[in-house]
């Protein structure tokens, strides 16, 4: 599998995402994960099964070291000693010394970024997390998070699809060394029904997800995190890597984002660029 360098770390660019994933599913669907060969595990504190993903892990027998794990502070711990004991609840929920990456969940405008990045930075340090990053930034916060960080972000995690052009960020990022990892990267299921994408995939034997994730991991820079219950979805998602697209189908797929395309728009959220 093909990694994406970001400001000094390496991630496998289709990486194995857990939201919505709950109880035991979660271990087993993370174990088999690594069985079929993923190696990139995503889950945050608000998932709510971090212990699971952790037990997954364990029970793969994978080694730690080859595994890049993710997870993400909620934004009710960003004050700098609420963030450090939110990490280590974490770490020892999920059963291991380190994280590979961790990311603030959303903004939070009643916390200085600089206090919550100086917070994640410091545990950077201490080898806690090896990298650290953002996660549904737009580009001004992108900019703001990169000034008064005082280490290099690796990532920001964003929603992204063919229905919606994320640009802007992937351009932000791009200036600044980061990588984009897109969430949701099958639009809730949404690929399937399209047209264009379906059209595509008879010509490769594929699936229209198999090439809405393609198209993803296929741009510079860009990493994807489909979920998957079940075994059969975990490994057909892993058939998105040993074919191209060529740069009129990626171009055909890009031309399919619309206004209405962002399928996760919650309360809290920030001023999208789109």
């Amino acid at each position: 599998m093909h990694r994406v360098s970001a400001n000094g770390i390496a991630i496998p660019a289709l990486g194995f995402g857990t939201w919505q994933i709950e109880g035991d599913d979660a271990r087993v669907a993370v174990a088999e994960a690594l069985a079929l060969g993923y190696r990139h595990i995503d889950t945050a504190r608000a998932y709510g099964n971090e212990a699971q993903v952790g037990a997954g892990i364990a029970q793969s027998g994978v080694p730690r070291g080859d595994i890049f794990l993710t997870t993400k502070i909620w934004t009710s711990e960003f004050k700098p000693e609420a963030l450090t004991a939110a990490l280590a609840d974490s770490l020892a929920k999920l059963g291991t010394d380190y994280v590979d990456l961790t990311l603030l969940h959303w903004p939070n405008p009643e916390v200085p970024l600089a206090d919550s990045l100086g917070a994640l930075a410091a545990l950077q340090q201490e080898g806690l997390t090896l990298a650290i990053g953002v996660s549904n930034f737009p580009v001004a916060l992108v900019e703001e998070a990169v000034a008064v960080c005082g280490r290099p972000l690796a990532v920001n995690q964003v929603e992204y699809h063919p229905f919606l052009d994320q640009s802007k960020v992937i351009e932000a990022c791009r200036r600044h060394g980061m990588a984009v990892e897109a969430y949701s990267p099958l639009a809730r299921g949404k690929v399937m029904e399209d047209a264009t994408l379906r059209r595509i995939a008879e010509i490769y034997g594929r699936t229209p997800g198999q090439v809405a994730l393609r198209w993803l991991i296929q741009q510079d820079g860009v990493i994807a995190l489909p979920k998957a219950v079940r075994p059969e979805h975990a490994k057909a998602n892993l058939g998105a890597l040993d074919f191209a697209l060529s740069q009129s189908e990626m171009a055909e797929i890009s031309a399919l984002a619309r206004p209405d395309g962002r399928l996760i728009n919650p309360s809290w959220a920030p001023a999208w660029d789109d």
